[in-house]
This record gives C-alpha cells, sequence and structure tokens, in this order.
C-alpha cells in the first residue's frame, strides 16, 4: 500500500479523535514523533513555536492539526497526548509479549483492590495487548510509569502518549475494539490511586540483547530506551548510546533515534544530548 494512503488514513483519523477534544501529533512507523527536533539538544518544549517538539506538538484544533500532518509526509500514524489540559486522561497500555499478560495483571489488581473497570474506549495493539484510555479529574497529574502498577501494565500520563487507533506501525495496526459510540469513561477511584502513588523502589535497568539481523540495527536499543521503567530513563539511554557507538558503525543515525525516544519519554532534551555525548565519549575511550 503506498505510504501517501498511510498518511491520509492517519490524518482522517487523527482529526477523528481532535473532534473529541483529543490533542494529537503525527507518528513515524516506527511509533515515534514523525517530525524532528528543530534543535537537537535544546530544552525546547515548543516555546519557540517551531515544529518537532513530540508529544509537545499535540493539539486538538483541526487548523493545527492539518498543518502538523502537512510537515510530517512520511506519517503513517498518529499520538494521543496524556495528561494535558485540554483534556484530562490516562493511558493504561497492558503488553502481552515477553510471558507478561498485562490483561491479567489488571484483571488480578481488580479483584484485590475491589474495583470494577468501566467500558471505555479499547484499542487492541499488533502484539496483542491493550490500550485504555480514562478520564481523569481535572489537575490530576499522573506520572508515566512501566509496570510499577503491576507486570505488563505501563501508566501514560503527563508527557506521554499512546498510539491512537487506525495508525500503521513496523509491527501492524492498531485497531480500536470498544463499542461505537463509546465514551472515555472515568478512571476507577482505585486504578489512579495506584497510577499516582509514589514509588518506593527503583527497579535495576535489565540489558536486551541485541538484534541479529542487519535491517533490525538499532531497534532493541530503541525500544530499551521506550520501555524504561519510572527513574531509570538516563541510566537506559546512557547504557544503549554506549553500545551504539561501541557496536555499530553509522551510529550516528542511532543515537539520533535515542535522543528522539528519550525524549517521546519526556526526558529534556539538552539532558538526553548531554547523556549521549558523554556515552560516545565513553566509548571513545574504550575503544582505545
Amino acid at each position: 500500500m503506498p505510504l501517501s494512503l498511510f498518511w491520509s488514513k492517519a490524518l482522517h483519523r487523527a482529526l477523528a479523535a481532535a473532534d473529541h477534544g483529543l490533542p494529537v501529533f503525527p507518528l513515524a512507523p516506527n511509533k515515534l514523533p514523525a517530525l524532528r527536533s528543530p534543535h537537537p539538544g535544546e530544552l525546547c518544549r515548543g516555546e519557540c513555536g517551531l515544529l518537532g517538539h513530540g508529544v509537545h506538538d499535540a493539539s486538538s484544533d483541526p487548523i493545527r492539526v492539518h498543518h502538523l500532518f502537512k510537515s510530517a509526509p512520511r506519517a503513517t500514524g498518529y499520538g494521543i497526548a496524556c495528561g494535558v489540559p485540554q483534556r484530562w486522561v490516562v493511558g493504561v497500555d497492558l503488553d502481552r509479549k515477553n510471558g507478561v499478560d498485562g490483561v491479567a495483571a489488571l484483571n488480578a489488581l481488580t479483584v484485590r483492590h475491589s474495583f470494577t473497570l468501566t467500558p471505555t474506549i479499547t484499542v487492541l495493539t499488533p502484539s496483542g495487548g491493550l490500550h485504555m484510555y480514562y478520564a481523569t479529574p481535572a489537575g490530576t497529574l499522573v506520572p508515566n510509569s512501566a509496570s510499577r502498577v503491576a507486570p505488563g501494565i505501563d501508566i501514560r500520563g503527563a508527557g506521554g502518549y499512546l498510539v491512537g487507533p487506525g495508525s500503521w506501525t513496523r509491527k501492524g495496526v492498531y485497531e480500536a475494539i470498544s463499542e461505537p459510540h463509546a465514551d472515555i469513561e472515568a478512571v476507577p477511584a482505585a486504578l489512579l490511586d495506584l497510577a499516582t502513588a509514589e514509588e518506593h523502589k527503583t527497579p535495576r535497568p535489565v540489558a536486551v540483547p541485541m538484534p541479529r539481523d542487519g535491517a533490525d540495527r538499532g531497534e532493541a536499543l530503541v525500544r530499551f530506551v521506550l520501555e524504561a521503567p519510572e527513574g531509570e530513563l538516563n541510566n537506559r539511554l546512557f547504557w544503549a548510546a554506549c553500545r551504539a557507538f561501541e557496536q555499530y558503525q553509522g551510529n550516528e543515525g542511532i543515537a539520533a533515534e535515542l535522543l528522539r525516544a528519550a525524549c517521546a519519554k519526556g526526558h529534556p532534551e539538552r539532558g538526553a544530548a548531554r547523556t549521549i555525548d558523554s556515552a560516545k565519549i565513553r566509548a571513545g575511550r574504550s575503544a582505545r
């Protein structure tokens, strides 16, 4: 299917989401923001007025959405920003892969904490997982987290996003499976408490195996950064950048992808760029 057709479908779906007040922005096939930063390494969340700030570009204004997509002709999907004043929404990302079942984990939590999951907007992911959207009280700051609430349950709050239904990615299409006229329901109070509870123990980072297929080079490193648990983003970014500079030729391209992944997770651009530069220096010393 021509890329232009994916782009057209993504724009159509993004506009439909924006019509419901959800802030959206274009995504590339790798699920990262489709627009590159106009000033990599600098701390900016769009205050400059230019495009290319990931989730901070998100808007529910159809004119702005059209402009974003026209500036990103290779976009094949869109992201829905979570935890923003335009529409206070939290995303519950339930993974089903690598022996982890986030759906079962969430069902176990409903029993343990005695709450019911109200049917809400739900999306089936290419890996068989689910994305569930819930409304939070205005002004509620929900942090992003990965497997902190329970294994396989990622929370997307302020500065985070979910891939919107209808988006095409390298892994497949994200498909809405909720009722046609379903709305985003209020998040159960017990689930909100779990999502906002202070973290007492930071998980240690676990190295992912490097892909052997040259066509996927660097993809595991990007995923390693994107799946960083709360409090481990910078450590994972440094580790991944070290591996990129040590093991790959043409590693500047991978480093740029790592920077975009870190920024998409909420890492300030300037700090992320410094971390990558430090990794480059360290890798250079190791090679001597």
